[in-house]
């Protein structure tokens, strides 16, 4: 484990990273700059297939933006790093899954840190909210993502009152993909992780570029690329020793055994 607050567990093909800055893990700028440093080696480390994104102790996930930090100086505008707010919402080219398991509060800037996740588990005790609208300032990377993500009504309530909602709301508007007993949490983060971690590693790779970019496509712009090869991960895969290994192993019937490449 390192001794920044940002505290990582590898094991095979799965990291489990965990924001641990108490009293209530908010980020300021050395903290973003750690977690883009390491989802950046995340994405560039052969080796690993999956990311778990957790917070320390059982009551924060993340508030988001340290307050503290800034009255001593963090300017709101200054350098987040690589990956942007949190190292990971703008972080290019993540084509490996990220389990976002949130086992507290997620407001603010963790909101929207947890939503960049591909798959969101919640602790049952988890609560969520998007408060900047009662300082006067804008939610900028929840007002584009959380549209997207559920229905756009609710959204935009959520957006302009900064109500608190808990799981159980969480998951009926399908933010949040399962609710889990607290103590369970990150065990069931974790079987989640090692089914990911056993499957097809680039064809998780061309499912996430794909979804990128056909985010604003028209559907046929965006199967023209994919069908033209125009996409990398795409090209990759249909060249690649995994598509004939699949192909080998439903007609031997037996389990394929993925190689990355």
């Amino acid at each position: 484990m390192s001794e920044t607050p940002v505290k990582t567990r590898r094991e095979g093909a799965i990291l489990e990273v965990t924001l641990d800055r108490p009293k209530a893990n908010a980020i300021d700028l050395i903290t973003s700059r750690v977690m883009g440093e390491v989802f950046r080696d995340f994405r560039d480390d052969p080796d690993l297939r999956v990311a778990i994104l957790t917070g320390g102790g059982d009551k924060f996930f993340c508030p988001g933006w340290d307050l503290k930090a800034a009255a001593d100086g963090d300017a709101v505008d200054g350098d987040y790093g690589v990956g942007g707010f949190g190292g990971l919402q703008e972080l290019r080219d993540m084509n490996k899954p990220v389990i976002s398991a949130v086992n507290g509060i997620a407001c603010g800037g963790g909101l929207e840190l947890a939503i960049s996740g591909d798959i969101i588990l919640a602790a049952d005790h988890a609560s969520f909210a998007l408060p900047e609208i009662r300082s006067g300032t804008v939610a900028d990377a929840a007002s584009v993502k959380l549209p997207k993500r559920i229905p756009y009504h609710i959204a935009m309530e959520l957006l302009l009152t900064g109500r608190w909602f808990d799981a159980e709301e969480a998951h009926r508007w399908g933010l949040v993909n399962e609710i889990v007993p607290g103590e369970r949490l990150m065990a069931r983060a974790w079987e989640l992780a090692e089914l990911l971690a056993s499957g097809p590693p680039l064809v998780y790779a061309a499912i996430k570029e794909i979804v990128r970019d056909a985010e604003d496509a028209k559907f046929q712009d965006a199967m023209n690329r994919i069908t033209k090869r125009q996409l990398r991960s795409v090209d990759v895969l249909y060249d690649s020793e995994d598509q004939m290994e699949g192909a080998r192993a439903f007609a031997e019937k037996r389990d394929p055994v993925w190689k990355g490449r």
